[in-house]
């Protein structure tokens, strides 16, 4: 199992597959890098290197106490990429992964090819005053509520209503697809970021606006 160590001790594991251009995945919460594993080898098999990472707190990696932010997350990635010397990279983030990638960018351009962000918490998941398409309180205080209530149910509902749209008129869920989420939910850790989900996203929708101005604009226009 491969795995490098961050500055502050905590082990982050990674997948690394093929060689050429690379493309790095950062996961959604609560999963993990196999939530990937699909779009890893359809791009494996077009000729790209393929790498995607275990985020603290989830799967593989360690689970500490301490840690569980968006600044540390993109400093775990920071030292990964550096740990594989990843130059011209492709980043593609889901959901809090978008964030992961958005501030990565900003900090990290001279390491980048692109950055796709694939329904993305940035920039707009936090409803405000400024973004009236983000999320109200209300939907953070459910998330807090099914993880802390009962996890594993919770895990069970989101995978088989929203989020594949199985709770949609003539979708057909996959059982296989639905387990395969609820087993990598099951090994996050119910982390202090999820308690305070609601203050993460206020945080989360006002630095992505200093990330852009720090230059990480012109790497999603790439």
């Amino acid at each position: 199992m491969s795995t490098i160590t961050t500055t502050d001790g905590v082990s982050i594991f990674y997948k690394d597959w093929g060689s050429g251009q690379p493309i790095v995945f950062s996961h959604g919460w609560p999963l993990t890098a196999d939530d990937w594993d699909a779009q890893m080898m359809f791009f494996l098999h077009h000729g790209y290197r393929v790498i995607a990472h275990d985020r603290r707190g989830h799967g593989r990696s360690d689970q500490p106490s301490t840690g569980n932010d968006m600044d540390h997350w993109v400093d775990d990635l920071a030292a990964l990429t550096e740990h594989l010397n990843l130059r011209d990279a492709i980043h593609i983030g889901h959901s809090t992964g978008g964030g992961e990638v958005a501030r990565y960018v900003a900090r990290h351009q001279k390491r980048v090819a692109k950055a796709v962000l694939v329904a993305s918490l940035t920039p707009n998941m936090y409803r405000s005053e400024n973004n009236a398409s983000g999320q109200l309180p209300a939907w953070f205080e459910a998330i807090r509520a099914g993880v802390l209530g009962n996890r594993a149910e919770f895990y069970r509902f989101v995978p088989e209503n929203p989020f594949y749209g199985y709770n949609l008129d003539g979708a057909k869920p996959s059982e296989a697809i639905i387990a395969n989420w609820w087993r990598q939910g099951m090994a996050a850790r119910c982390s202090r970021s999820l308690r305070d989900c609601r203050l993460l996203a206020r945080r989360l929708y006002r630095r992505p606006q200093e990330d852009h101005r720090a230059g990480a604009g012109d790497a999603w226009r790439g």
